[in-house]
């Protein structure tokens, strides 16, 4: 049966709202350029100290196994799809960039496995943003 108009606003109004602060615009991009930032800026100290080491770590780790760093292309979509995941690491990401780390070709398979890790930091990295986001809307305790 169709609802009425009255029972729609009762249920609008029964459905939190999350206001958009600044808070929660600064928190997400902070935490994605400096990985662990949008919770340390919001007093996780604990859970932002923790995310910055996996991210950190999971990235050298990609690139201490000579993993690829992929740069931006209009090429095939498995590069351009690794591109978006290597961008998420952030500053990690400008930084091997400019440093030149992950040109060198892969001479070893543990280079497939190591440009994983580099994608996978960048795609952790996303999320850690994404509950910053969260946190600071008040969606998230």
């Amino acid at each position: 049966m169709a609802k009425t108009s009255a029972e729609k606003s009762a249920n609008a109004a029964a459905a939190p709202e999350y206001p958009l602060t600044t808070m929660a615009i600064v928190a997400p991009l902070v935490g994605w350029l400096i990985p662990g930032a949008g919770h340390l800026i919001q007093k996780r100290y604990v859970r932002g100290i923790l995310l910055m080491v996996s991210v950190v770590a999971v990235f050298l780790i990609g690139l201490g196994m000579n993993g690829r760093i992929y740069g931006p292309n209009g090429g095939d979509i498995l590069e351009m799809l690794g591109f978006v995941g290597d961008l998420g690491s952030g500053a990690l990401y400008f930084l091997a960039r400019i440093m030149g780390w992950g040109d060198a070709p892969a001479a070893h398979a543990t280079a497939d496995y190591g440009k994983t890790f580099v994608i996978v930091a960048g795609l952790l990295n996303f999320i850690a943003a994404a509950d910053a986001h969260h946190i600071a809307l008040g969606k998230k305790p």
